[in-house]
């Protein structure tokens, strides 16, 4: 018993500084977003990501089963589409709401199980996905002429990002955390070069300012730092309990976004955002 405790606690602050590394690297990524496209910048996040990765598995190697490869694979898809929708609205909307909507992967997670694996939904659960809706609905207030294009990407990398960890779940004691994450970050590298090649829509400059790579290295830094925790704590703590402390990385990206010049949410985001949080906790201990 006191093993298990103390693997819990340590999966706990596994993903409590992974909620605090995932914020800033977010925040980071807001200051690049006025300077690089999304992609672009999904595109070095991962490039020096897969190098600083490459760098770990030199000094110590491990083995690779080649038995579930197509589940790695399908990690790195449904993370790098996660992360394409995520970097678009951390440029366009408030970070704090990018991040929330983001964190409705709980809810999707949930509704996967239902139609995919058959598992049922008891009235608590479905209470859960009821306010966790309803906060979505005062977040994205959708009572004006027109629904905002951004939330809807943020609710759709939400949903991918459940896709994403359903995948860790079922790779976890196959793969070492390194690998997981470097097939993440290949997809995440290639996926934008092709876009690149092949459609006029993303465009690569060339960038002199010494500050901007500095931003570039520090987000690549940050955002392995965060992987690699998240993959740790999903590893070592049952998926309720991650789940909840996950939540962290919400009053963390609201501060930095205040700190960056975001509004302060308000009232209906507020409420939205605490209605999230609480539906999100409920769905994870059902």
């Amino acid at each position: 018993m006191p093993i298990n405790l103390k693997l819990m606690d340590k999966g706990m602050l596994f993903m409590l500084f992974s909620a605090f590394f995932g914020a800033l690297n977010s925040a980071v990524a807001k200051v690049l977003s006025q300077s690089m496209d999304p992609i672009e910048i999904v595109f070095y996040r991962n490039l020096l990501g897969v190098l600083i990765i490459l760098y770990t598995l030199k000094k110590l190697p491990v083995s690779i089963n080649i038995s579930k490869l197509h589940l790695l694979f399908l990690r790195g898809l449904f993370g790098t589409i996660a992360m394409l929708f995520f970097f678009y609205t951390i440029a366009t909307i408030p970070l704090g709401e990018a991040i929330i909507l983001n964190k409705t992967s709980p809810f999707f997670v949930t509704i996967l199980a239902f139609y995919l694996m058959k598992e049922s939904i008891n009235f608590n659960t479905f209470i859960a996905l009821i306010i966790g809706f309803v906060g979505l609905v005062l977040i994205i207030k959708p009572f004006g002429i027109v629904l905002s294009i951004e939330h809807i990407y943020g609710v759709l990398g939400g949903f991918f990002a459940a896709a994403a960890y359903a995948t860790i779940k079922k790779i976890k004691d196959i793969y070492d955390a390194r690998v997981i994450m470097l097939s993440f970050m290949l997809i995440g590298v290639i996926i934008p070069f092709l876009l690149f090649l092949f459609t006029p829509y993303v465009k690569f400059s060339i960038h002199t300012d010494l500050i901007v790579w500095l931003l570039i290295v520090l987000m690549a830094v940050l955002s392995t730092a965060s992987q690699w925790l998240l993959t740790r704590a999903y590893g070592l703590s049952p998926a309720s309990i991650i789940g909840v402390v996950s939540y962290t990385s919400i009053p963390f990206a609201v501060g930095f976004g205040v700190m960056l010049g975001d509004l302060f949410p308000d009232i209906l985001t507020f409420i939205g955002i605490s209605l999230i949080v609480l539906g999100g906790i409920l769905v994870s201990k059902k």
